[in-house]
């Protein structure tokens, strides 16, 4: 299937070809129609499976259709949630790429800056509005905003909502919007309070279950390291010296954790920057940004300051600790090896983390591939194995 079989508007089909879409991804493919005849939408996918673009274009043919009245002023029209200013900002970039050609404004709004420059914005009068739930709540009970008028609704990472405590903040927008709308709700995972946080956004919602396929992880290499917790630093540092490892993001299980791995690697002479929910969400977008530009190589991150962030061209991921949810390594892995390339996650396990590595397995329905005899390697690696299940 190809983008052109949606025929969308011939500015938005322009830019596609500009941008070498030609064929939509899985996302794509299944909820831009649904979305395009106007259908609520409840999906479950992940970062890097194109879900951005599975509900900006349709708002934007929608919109490109209806057009604007001359001289007439029009309310905000499309309203797109998100759990931090990272995404809200990397989300309003892609429409204002989807939208290039079209006569549609767009806005952020987002906390921990002024708000003046944003005020100024909504008088504007956007089509669409892209902002984080604690400051459009702010700008609203301040009467700077009326969401009265929106037609489409779009709750992005609805878990990642949860897991930060907006819940509360999120059913109160929501409580501010008309009855009459299209809702469209995005998660990584489907836990039972996202389940229960739909009963009061959607109605007869079409579900999508669209995450990381065999497929995909096949163009991702697993290799895992055992290694005593006091050695992990000292064998990152020796993967870190290969620059064959040229973008590399490392998860780490705490803020503290994070910030001493980036000092250590500092150390080491190699420019590093750490993102995590304890910086200013200045400093999190600068980190991001000299990483994305290839102006340093390695990014120390957890995993509430890393969901949601669209990195194009990282060719590793190393889980400095395994995550305790077994999803979380498949998003966290997932964010290389994309858009057709090739990538590379390491893991380590030590000792007191095999039960979280044997979850993950067993999630997988595969064992990792060890890479046996290295240094660092435990001297009780047998009894390890064991309780693997080897």
């Amino acid at each position: 299937m190809l983008f052109k079989a949606f025929h969308l508007n011939q500015k938005i089909q322009k830019v596609l070809q500009e941008q070498h879409y030609e064929q939509p991804t899985p996302i794509q493919q299944m909820a831009i129609p649904l979305l395009l005849e106007g259908k609520d939408l409840m999906a479950c996918a992940a970062t890097g499976t194109g879900k951005t673009a599975a509900f900006a274009l349709p708002i934007l043919e929608k919109l490109a259709c209806e057009g604007r009245l001359a001289g007439q002023k029009i309310p905000i029209r499309a309203l797109i949630l998100a759990p931090t200013r990272e995404l809200a900002i990397q989300i309003e970039k892609s429409f204002q790429i989807y939208g290039k050609y079209l006569d549609v404004q767009m806005a952020v709004i987002y906390g921990g800056v002024s708000q003046k420059r944003q005020i100024n914005a909504i008088r504007r009068e956007p089509d669409i509005l892209i902002a984080t739930p604690g400051r459009l709540i702010d700008l609203i009970e301040h009467k700077f905003l009326d969401l009265s008028h929106i037609d489409i609704f779009v709750l992005d990472e609805a878990d990642r909502m949860l897991d930060l405590g907006m819940g509360k903040d999120v059913k109160k927008i929501i409580s501010w919007l008309p009855k009459k709308r299209q809702s469209i709700l995005f998660s990584a995972t489907m836990s039972k309070d996202v389940t229960g946080l739909v009963d009061g956004i959607l109605k007869a919602p079409v579900k999508l279950n669209i995450n990381i396929s065999e497929r995909e992880i096949i163009k991702i290499r697993e290799n895992l390291y055992f290694v005593e917790e006091s050695y992990k630093t000292a064998l990152l540092l020796k993967l870190l010296k290969d620059e064959s490892l040229e973008s590399v993001l490392i998860f780490t299980k705490t803020q503290r954790r994070a910030d001493q791995v980036s000092k250590v690697i500092q150390k080491a002479h190699i420019r590093t920057k750490v993102i995590h929910g304890g910086r200013t969400q200045q400093a999190r977008q600068d980190a991001l940004e000299l990483f994305k530009t290839k102006r340093i190589r390695i990014l120390v991150a957890t995993d509430i300051a890393a969901r949601g962030l669209d990195i194009h061209d990282l060719t590793n991921v190393i889980n400095m600790d395994l995550p305790q949810v077994p999803e979380t390594y498949i998003h966290r892995i997932g964010r290389t090896g994309r858009a057709g390339m090739f990538g590379e996650a390491i893991s380590f396990c030590s000792p007191h983390e095999v039960e979280l590595l044997q979850r993950i397995e067993k999630y997988l329905g595969r064992q990792l591939i060890e890479v046996e005899n290295h240094e660092f390697l435990p001297l009780h690696m047998v009894m390890i194995r064991n309780r693997r299940g080897k």
